[in-house]
């Protein structure tokens, strides 16, 4: 793109020569504008999502401080590093300007350092990599290096493919290796074991090339759902790898310990289990290792092997990187309603000088690691709000004028994050290994960062900022907000409710479709245009998403976080050619999720809900017709016995009713919702009819119970700290409920017809792991999205990568 190009959105690109200017004080000129109040721009979520993971807290659990000292805590803290290169007063003034962009919700760093700059733990890197080599020692310093990261709040990597296979003779002892998979077992075991200060949760990625000997083993390592929980795992795929499977025939598997062949595998054999396993449940990812290191800006200090736990940061061993991320729906005039290149540019000057006096402001968990991370000074600026952005600019996602878009205005930020590291260069030197480097040999400029550019997941950052995460689309136009006495309120998107009141076609019965469907795709009664500017995750075809990733790949020094999202009823030949068009297009890795493809996920989409049930109705049909007789539901008595409880739903307070037989067994169920009609009560009915029907018919209870356990609505709510996320999930509690009373006293004490007066909680155990396994959150029982590589709850703003 020239300096004075204009794009086909008809958006002007036009350099300012006063801003471009290599002298031009961004400081100085943010510190002039208007210093804010950040919960002017800020959601009741993101105000509760700083409450419960950000914000300062005394020993008794009591907030002591508010957003705005937040934020002037971060920028006090992080400005501390102009100190070695200016007066006391300059250094202020950057505070000031640190303070204004974070506090705008225009940047926010990664989490780590939000939470923990100004205060006793400074750990402010959200991702590391760690190597693993092939003895016990250096297996075991790597589990010891890992459990210190996680406790200081980061996230590792580690490449697995150094370990000798399973089967290999250990000289030392005569004994037989293991292999990588086994070990990988030891690493997650400590994961689990150690909490990280009640604020973020440990994460790995776990890396294995596809020339090892147990590639197949780990292919299909997270096959039980069960297993590795606390680890994403990637393929490292290689250029001849893919050359194989595009010609055909066999490649050659590598010992690592001595460099010999141990055998051959069909290179489109091997594909098309990863392909499988991927299908079956987002496991494992791929990156394209060969690509990664043709990019890597420092080959003479190592190779890189592994990444960070979602994919967009590659890293050498020992290495660590801050990121932060720019928030494009604050990019957009709202006069002229066009991108406002001159914000970005300053933005963008500014984040770079951030995450560069991160690194030096950082208190690191390995002094090898601040030894590596100061060699290299990688930063990592991404953005977030994109989908934001472009319904501003009424631009749809899947559109050839986003793809376009998207590659002018990561273009932009690239180019002047370059411009601003080249300008720290100047006051305070490259980085130190950049004799030698590719950017040395190649004659560039010289710069502070020896890469700039990151998309990472945004996770709860841009739930905070109150934006769409990342590069994604919208996952929905309609979430859920808690509100007071456990009530919840339905809220739109706040930009589409502004343009269905303004351009007159919103209406109460259309605006309640919305909130109950979250999307508008089929709504005839909304002009196309915007329907089209308003589409939905599951509206876009894995094409586009992959277009978008590759958009952005171009102008990015590392890589891109984002999931490309399939309907349930993709194709194992569908992601087939995702994997490849991410490949021709320049993508450096992909990660997949089909739509239901979790053990246990929440249903969050209506035709994930009517899939699932039309496999499980077809899979108990075929059961029954192979049994020798069909079951005949029981007829029913005059008079039946049993007890009602009271539980609280999204629609309103709902009464369950079990009723039991002469011998005690439960044999019957009835539903009633407060004075609610239409259809909550007559889905509610339905199921406790189908309900009925099946206990009558000997079905064990615990079985329906756990059919229903868990399927998401749009309106959940809470029952005594419990989340329902639905009638469906309130019936199966009450269900458990009923099962845990009954196992709690003898038969005696429990006659027909007697109420118990206390009740057993309405989550058991066994619900709270189906749960963190499957796709509802841990903390508050909402659906968690499959976006940017994590897991993500908008309710309550945990995420887990």
């Amino acid at each position: 793109m020239g300096d004075n190009d204009r794009d086909n959105t008809g958006i002007s690109v036009m350099e300012d020569s006063n801003l471009t200017s290599s002298n031009h004080d961004y400081v100085a000129e943010e510190i002039n504008l208007k210093t804010p109040d950040p919960t002017k721009h800020m959601t009741e979520n993101a105000l509760r999502v700083l409450e419960r993971r950000y914000l300062m807290k005394n020993m008794e659990g009591e907030i002591i401080e508010t957003p705005a000292q937040m934020f002037h805590r971060v920028a006090d803290n992080i400005a501390r590093a102009e100190l070695e290169y200016k007066t006391t007063q300059e250094a202020a003034d950057v505070a000031n300007a640190f303070y204004n962009i974070m506090a705008r919700l225009e940047f926010l760093p990664n989490s780590p350092t939000l939470m923990n700059a100004g205060r006793e733990l400074q750990q402010l890197s959200a991702c590391f990599v760690l190597p693993v080599g092939d003895s016990m020692e250096s297996i075991f310093d790597a589990v010891r290096n890992t459990a210190l990261i996680h406790k200081s709040g980061g996230g590792t990597g580690f490449s697995f493919s150094r370990l000798r296979p399973s089967g290999s003779r250990v000289k030392s002892t005569s004994g037989v290796s293991s292999g990588p998979v086994s070990f990988m077992r030891v690493f997650d075991a400590a994961t689990e074991s150690v909490k990280q200060g009640g604020t973020r949760r440990g994460a790995n990625m776990g890396i294995l090339r596809i020339d090892h000997p147990d590639i197949l083993q780990f292919i299909d390592c997270k096959k039980d759902m069960t297993q590795f929980t606390n680890f994403n795992i990637s393929v490292a795929i290689t250029d001849e790898f893919m050359k194989a499977v595009e010609k055909g025939g066999a490649y050659n598997l590598m010992a690592p310990h001595n460099g010999e062949v141990t055998g051959t595998l069909d290179a489109r054999e091997v594909y098309a289990k990863i392909i499988d396993s991927a299908w079956g449940n987002g496991d494992p990812g791929i990156v394209f290792i060969d690509r990664i290191n043709r990019d890597n800006p420092t080959p003479h200090s190592g190779e890189i092997e592994a990444t960070n736990p979602c994919g967009e940061q590659p890293l050498l061993p020992f290495e660590s990187c801050n990121l932060g991320s720019i928030n494009l729906s604050r990019m957009v005039d709202e006069d002229d309603g066009m991108v406002d290149w001159g914000k970005l540019r300053r933005v963008t000057h500014l984040a770079v000088r951030f995450l560069d006096n991160v690194i030096d402001m950082n208190n690191y968990p390995l002094a090898e690691i601040d030894r590596v991370t100061k060699t290299n000074r990688k930063i990592g600026l991404g953005v977030m709000g994109w989908a934001d952005m472009l319904i501003k600019l009424e631009v749809a996602y899947n559109s050839d004028e986003a793809i376009t878009l998207a590659s002018e205005v990561m273009g932009f930020i690239d180019k002047e994050s370059k411009k601003a590291s080249a300008k720290l260069a100047k006051e305070r030197g490259a980085f130190p290994s950049y004799e030698g480097s590719a950017l040395d040999k190649e004659g560039a400029r010289k710069i502070r960062n020896a890469t700039t550019t990151t998309i990472a997941p945004t996770g709860t950052i841009s739930i905070i900022a109150s934006c769409s995460s990342g590069v994604e689309p919208l996952f929905a136009l309609s979430y859920v907000r808690n509100v007071m006495d456990n009530d919840k309120l339905v809220e739109l998107h706040p930009i589409f409710e502004k343009v269905a009141n303004d351009r007159k076609f919103a209406s109460e019965d259309l605006m309640e479709r919305v909130a109950y469907t979250g999307h508008i795709e089929d709504e005839k009664d909304i002009p196309a245009k915007t329907r089209d500017v308003f589409i939905t995750a599951h509206g876009i075809s894995p094409e586009w998403h992959i277009r978008t990733q590759a958009a952005f790949q171009r102008h990015i020094d590392n890589a891109v976080s984002k999931t490309v999202n399939f309907p349930n009823s993709a194709t194992e030949e569908d992601v087939a050619k995702a994997y490849s068009l991410a490949y021709q297009l320049g993508c450096k890795g992909i990660t997949i999720y089909r739509d239901g493809s979790r053990a246990m996920q929440v249903l969050s989409t209506g035709a994930t809900n009517d899939k699932t049930a039309d496999e499980t109705s077809q899979t108990t049909e075929e059961k029954t017709v192979s049994e020798p007789e069909r079951r005949t539901p029981k007829p029913r008595p005059e008079i039946t016995f049993g007890s009602t409880q009271k539980i609280n739903t999204g629609c309103g307070g709902m009464y369950v009713t079990i009723n039991q037989d002469e011998d005690g067994a439960p044999f019957e169920l009835f539903t009633q919702i407060g004075k609610a009609g239409g259809c909550a009560a007559s889905q509610t009915e339905s199921i406790g009819r189908l309900v009925s029907l099946a206990l009558r018919a000997g079905v064990d209870i615990e079985q329906i119970r756990k059919q229903l356990l868990g399927i998401s609505c749009h309106q959940p709510a809470w029952e005594k700290g419990v989340k329902i996320t639905s009638c469906a999930d309130a019936i199966s509690k009450g269900m458990g409920r009923w099962i845990r009373t009954r196992e709690h006293f003898e038969e005696s004490e429990v006659p027909n017809g007697t109420a118990v007066a206390t009740l057993p909680p309405l989550n058991s155990p066994k619900d709270e792991e189906a749960m963190q396994i499957g796709g509802a959150c841990p903390e508050c029982g909402s659906a968690l999205q499959h976006i940017e590589g994590c897991l993500k709850c908008e309710g309550c703003g945990y995420s887990k990568c």
